[in-house]
């Protein structure tokens, strides 16, 4: 075990002084990798963002559950305490009165409320529902538009299914782009480990001629795609995060001439891991592919 661990060690540090050993190669490389990897995170982020604008815009997955006006207010408990019985969602009451109360106060409405002889609004509750997928949303309106004493119930489905169904092109899109950059991260890799796998030709030579595995000769070479794409990533996040940064002022204004206030969500630690990852697996297995068919070409 000690001997193997004292292995990968060698190889590990063989591969960081690669890396130190051409420091200009190196950086042109994990700017390739970084900006590869920078464009489908931040879609990625981008839609997340999205996401949580379309949660917090006002009213858009609300569901308004408007009483019977004639509805006794025993009426009102029971479909009160039946919402209490939903795990899923939050709710709130809106008394009548309130509700009449609210549009005295619009410049629009506030002759026409005036003129009315008596108050013509039901009680109502406001439904937050937990999960907002399209299918979920309507299930749940049906389930509270068949419940005793409720007049009607109000949601936007339209606006929300074609919310979705944004979000999900906009998701395959980041993912076929992934696809398409992870490819070409494989293949910058690839060419890199090749040239030098070819430019130490004669080491690799003489190593197999005293014994050496394709193993030992392959390690040094993993660790180094899985360092270079595992920095890639991280330079990724950094860029990422930059971008964010320059664009959170300008967001932030134009949220605020909407009247309303929204704030970019930066990568997380685990966003930041996560492209370090996927960056270092792909290094790796293009460093795997290199290496495998280079030495072939010693046999």
């Amino acid at each position: 075990m000690r001997r193997w661990l004292s292995q990968h060690r060698a190889a590990f540090g063989l591969a960081v002084r690669r890396l130190a050993a051409a420091p200009f190669n190196t950086l042109l490389s994990l700017l390739v990798i970084g900006i590869a990897l920078t464009l489908p995170a931040f879609g990625y982020l981008a839609l997340d963002n999205l996401r949580e604008l379309g949660r917090n815009a006002s009213g858009a997955q609300q569901i308004s559950v408007f009483v019977e006006v004639g509805a006794a207010r025993k009426d009102v408990v029971e479909i009160e305490n039946r919402l209490r019985g939903l795990s899923t969602v939050r709710f709130s009451f809106v008394p009548r009165d309130e509700a009449l109360k609210r549009l005295q106060k619009s410049d629009e409405m506030a002759e026409i409320v005036a003129s009315l002889p008596r108050n013509p609004l039901p009680d109502a509750f406001v439904v937050e529902p937990a999960d907002t997928a399209p299918e979920a949303l309507e299930a749940l309106r049906a389930e509270l538009a068949s419940w005793p004493k409720v007049a009607h119930v109000q949601l936007d489905s339209a606006w929300v299914k074609r919310f979705d169904a944004f979000l999900r092109l906009g998701k395959l899109a980041v993912l076929l782009l992934a696809g398409l950059f992870g490819a070409g991260l494989v293949a910058v890799t690839f060419n890199t480990i090749r040239l030098q796998v070819m430019a130490q030709a004669a080491e690799i030579e003489v190593a197999r001629m005293i014994g050496a595995t394709d193993g030992f000769i392959r390690r040094p070479f993993s660790y180094f795609g899985a360092l270079q794409g595992g920095l890639g990533g991280l330079l990724a996040a950094a860029l990422v995060y930059g971008a964010l940064r320059l664009l959170a002022g300008p967001v932030g204004e134009l949220a605020a001439l909407y009247g309303g206030s929204f704030a970019l969500h930066a990568p997380a630690a685990t966003d930041v891991a996560a492209l370090a990852a996927v960056g270092a697996l792909l290094g790796w297995i293009g460093a795997q592919l290199s290496v495998s068919l280079s030495l072939r070409a010693f046999d």
